[in-house]
């Protein structure tokens, strides 16, 4: 019987959709964490921010890796690095569009 190596590389994933809702990498979006769970999620909630990846973990679960948007080291987070890319499920987050970013 075969079995998928979950350490193999997955292919980047541009977008996705959840409940008909489309999410894609450089789309904007806006940080509203349904449950806060840390210090970080007080300081970013409501904060605009970028989608920098998607990212799908072991268990399939879907993670959007954002760049908040007024943050100075934004550009560290878009190469990858740490300390500036925050991970969020999609349900806390509001995707924004040219009608809706001024709304919170």
């Amino acid at each position: 019987m075969h079995h998928e190596n979950p350490f193999d590389e997955r292919p980047p994933i541009d977008r996705i959709r959840v409940a008909d809702v489309e999410f894609r990498v450089g789309g904007r979006v806006r940080i509203c964490p349904a449950e806060t769970m840390d210090i970080l999620d007080i300081a970013l909630r409501g904060k605009t921010a970028t989608i920098a990846a998607i990212e799908q973990d072991f268990e399939d679960r879907i993670h959007l890796a954002v760049t908040v948007d007024d943050d100075p080291g934004s550009d560290l987070g878009q190469r990858g690095l740490p300390g500036h890319r925050f991970f969020y499920r999609p349900a806390d987050v509001v995707p924004l569009d040219s009608r809706s970013e001024d709304s919170p």
